[in-house]
């Protein structure tokens, strides 16, 4: 099944002189609408008149996560907030989220990419959509819903959380399709397999799961425990939400939807573009979005591109999966987590110091997360309440920040090892093979 064969089969000629012609068309509307941008540009030396190549989008100044923080909550708006029909964001490194106006032809856009990846797993209209992602600001529930929605299909949006009650929606309504994190996904299984249901007794066909990476063994054990093909879907909030690309039934890299998103792979260092099959950051440009348009977004995702013709039918270029980040960004249960918020919360406490490491494992496919802080000066664990107050105290407030359970463990003062040179605040244990 193939939802938009003209554009995810097209030949690369084709594709090559649509994508030029939304370049030249977003450059301009970037630099009509959005000042701070058009600034960024003039110091540059570089006009939209400039761009007459898909090669010439290497003279036009990046955008990252930091010029999202200077103009918060609105300051990259290109369009009047009458026109903006929705609010999506993400998490920000200080707690001030990643605010994103979408038009209504910006829903159309999303709607119609992520249409496309359903579609990639065998979906139709048909067919019934159980939606487990969290539904709100973050973009995975409404995000899947819209697709969903756009395809035709019946939309269940169930939202995270309360097992058994997913289950029962599952089989009583046949779903056909779960879309939810991969971690979810594992749990559901484990759960079906508990309340002794057999596989062959679910209708679900397939998976659609992304927000958080996952390895081999989690797929094999979720494609296993309930019946089904489990395919990847990738997005970021700043460009659109999940289905900028997704994995077709190949399971060979993702289909990036290029008409829409044009990527680009940089060398994170000299931020000179890399040519295919080369590791290195990856940068999009929306094509077409109105809202928040985002010219050369750096994602500070690591992976690589491929083209050529997939096994599938399809022509659009694909990505591999997400090596890790350049920055120190971490995805815990498919949340944002940076250890600058960690930071944040340490420094309101007076009885701690900011000597601190973070854990991250992985334990019964599940992540977790641990804040070893230590105590200020002087402090000792001779008052047992006092020392489980404030060990309460931090967790709630870090619960409050970064939206997840995180357990403090604390340390008397000098217990953590000393760094002569940048200090190593985050041991991630997880292996993502």
């Amino acid at each position: 099944m193939i939802w938009n064969k003209e554009m995810e089969c097209a030949d690369r000629e084709t594709m090559r002189a649509l994508q030029l012609e939304k370049l030249k068309s977003s450059v301009a509307y970037e630099y009509e609408h959005v000042p701070y941008y058009a600034a960024k540009m003039d110091e540059v030396g570089v006009k939209p008149e400039d761009i007459q190549t898909l090669e010439d989008i290497s003279f036009l100044p990046f955008l990252t996560k930091e010029d999202l923080a200077v103009n918060y909550p609105m300051g990259l708006l290109a369009a009047p907030m009458k026109d903006i029909v929705r609010i999506q964001s993400s998490s920000g490194t200080t707690g001030k989220p990643k605010i994103m106006g979408f038009t209504q032809n910006d829903l159309d856009i999303w709607g119609e990419a992520v249409a496309r990846g359903i579609t990639m797993c065998g979906i139709g209209d048909n067919d019934v959509v159980h939606v487990s992602y969290g539904y709100g600001l973050f973009t995975g529930g409404l995000g899947a819903h819209l697709g969903a929605e756009t395809v035709g299909a019946t939309v269940l949006p169930m939202s995270t959380g309360n097992t058994a009650r997913q289950i029962m929606f599952m089989q009583d309504m046949k779903s056909d399709l779960l879309c939810c994190t991969p971690s979810y996904a594992l749990t559901i299984a484990e759960a079906v397999a508990k309340a002794g249901i057999k596989p062959e007794q679910l209708q679900l066909r397939a998976g659609l799961f992304g927000a958080e990476p996952w390895t081999q063994s989690m797929r094999d054990k979720i494609e296993e425990g309930l019946g089904i093909k489990a395919h990847d879907i990738y997005g970021l909030t700043e460009i659109t939400g999940p289905g900028v690309a997704t994995s077709c039934e190949m399971n060979d890299g993702m289909h990036i939807q290029e008409d829409l998103f044009y990527p680009e792979i940089i060398d994170p260092d000299t931020l000179k573009p890399l040519p295919d099959g080369e590791t290195g950051e990856l940068v999009f440009t929306t094509l077409g979005k109105t809202g928040t348009p985002m010219i050369r977004y750096r994602t500070r995702d690591i992976c690589y591109l491929k083209r050529g013709k997939c096994l599938c039918g399809r022509t659009t270029v694909r990505m591999s999966r997400v090596f890790g980040r350049t920055d120190d960004m971490l995805i815990v249960k498919g949340v944002n987590v940076f250890p600058s918020q960690f930071e944040t919360v340490i420094d309101k406490f007076e009885e701690l110091t900011l000597n601190y490491k973070i854990i991250v494992d992985r334990k019964h496919n599940s992540d977790t997360i641990e804040l070893m802080v230590e105590l200020a000066e002087g402090l000792e664990f001779d008052d047992i309440d006092f020392v489980e107050n404030l060990k309460d105290r931090i967790e709630r407030t870090l619960r409050d920040i970064l939206q997840i359970g995180c357990k403090v463990r604390l340390l008397n003062s000098q217990t953590l090892p000393r760094s002569e040179g940048k200090a190593v605040r985050v041991e991630d244990r997880r292996k993502f093979e």
